[in-house]
């Protein structure tokens, strides 16, 4: 994901929706790097949500989990690879106040050789997807 300073984010008010750069393989299958998100920021978070969130550890660091449990302090995140990235079995159960929001779409850039009104409709008809919440995500968790 990318990284935000917190000197520029001082002072500004929220928006309700942000955009943030997929980096990484730590939610494939589910979002490839590269992959553009639209989040809804401070929004409700339910479990089996995609979340963006500060890092714990390096709070100018955004990064992209899943909201698998609320518990008592926080949310318990997990990546949907469990064989890339790090997550609450790393570094525990993450604050509310370092959540952001949930992700409601993502897309693809369109390619610069997509310039006919044809090609960006194909484009906006593949590329561009919903992301709905997995509510099977409290199964992985206990399966772990």
């Amino acid at each position: 994901m990318p990284e935000l300073s917190q000197e520029t984010e001082r002072g500004r008010a929220v928006q309700p929706f942000g955009r943030f750069e997929v980096t990484g393989p730590s939610m494939v299958p589910t979002l490839y790097h590269g992959d553009w998100l639209l989040v809804r920021q401070g929004g409700r978070i339910r479990p089996g949500d995609i979340v963006v969130l500060r890092h714990p550890f390096q709070q100018d660091l955004l990064i992209v989990k899943r909201a698998v449990q609320r518990r008592e302090g926080g949310w318990w995140v997990l990546a949907d690879n469990p064989f890339a990235g790090s997550d609450s079995n790393d570094y525990g159960i993450v604050p509310d106040e370092l959540m952001l929001g949930a992700v409601r779409f993502r897309y693809r850039p369109p390619q610069p050789d997509q310039r006919s009104l044809l090609a960006l409709v194909r484009w906006a008809l593949s590329a561009v997807r919903p992301v709905f919440s997995d509510r099977s995500a409290s199964r992985r968790l206990r399966a772990r």
